[in-house]
């Protein structure tokens, strides 16, 4: 075919670049759910399986951190519980999952692997309804709050998490709380007399585990196309080409 397939590493490195053409983070409207964040780059000297291969570990391979244990102590909204923990679980956390360990099903909840937040609301009997949003979740860098069954009644109160101390102590996050990535995200909506009281806990994860842990809603790239002329245009097929190309690349030059 003439077209050489081979990899050759040492070429690839010397000729792989990155290029990046916008970065975006800001509000495309007027709401912060309508917040528009996206990175735009080239990738330079590398073929499609490469970058489709890119584009696969944006989405399973990027650890993230997700709501991934829902404790209910109380739910008389219209929401099942289910649905509720798998809502709070797709709301994404605004915090760096670097400072954060893996947790696996055999780990105590510490303050290295584990954020708690708190949704207590309930909507009065005067009120016709309430909207419960993201940002009423609230951190609790001190752990869990709600009690696990004690051995007897001289026991000390356990709870579901055995931080050493509070993660707003910590350097990264005294002047930085954890929060939901965007206020405006609607949970639930609470008839009067209806009451949701729980606890979320965010663990480290990634997208090939579940979608909820991917760092993108969608990633996709194209190819880079070349135009090359075989002879030159002149004339009215020159005037035609500069007419009929929608990305108005080609110019015409007096000669």
């Amino acid at each position: 075919m003439g077209v050489d397939n081979s990899l050759n590493l040492e070429k690839f490195c010397e000729n792989f670049k990155v290029e990046v053409i916008d970065i975006k983070d800001e509000e495309s409207s007027g709401t912060d759910w309508d917040k528009e964040n996206s990175i735009e780059f080239d990738m330079v000297g590398i073929d499609a399986s490469l970058a489709n291969a890119f584009r696969r570990i944006l989405i399973a391979e990027v650890p993230t951190m997700a709501i991934e244990k829902v404790l209910i102590a109380n739910n008389t909204s219209v929401v099942q519980d289910e649905v509720l923990a798998h809502r709070l679980g797709l709301i994404p956390i605004k915090v760096d999952p670097r400072l954060f360990e893996y947790k696996s099903e055999n780990d105590a909840a510490t303050e290295k692997n584990t954020i708690v937040f708190k949704l207590h609301v309930k909507c009065g009997k005067d009120s016709t309804r309430l909207t419960v949003k993201s940002d009423q979740l609230k951190w609790l860098p001190g752990g869990s709050e709600l009690p696990m069954a004690a051995a007897d009644s001289s026991s000390k109160i356990k709870t579901y998490t055995s931080f050493s101390c509070s993660q707003d102590s910590l350097p990264e996050f005294s002047n930085n709380p954890i929060t939901p990535a965007y206020p405006d995200i609607t949970i639930a909506r609470l008839r009067s007399g209806q009451e949701i009281e729980l606890e979320a806990h965010v663990v480290k994860g990634l997208g090939k585990t579940h979608a909820k842990w991917s760092p993108v809603s969608t990633a996709w790239y194209r190819m880079l196309p070349e135009v090359v002329l075989l002879q030159d245009v002149r004339g009215e097929n020159a005037e035609e080409l500069v007419k009929k190309c929608p990305a108005k690349v080609f110019d015409i030059e007096d000669g």
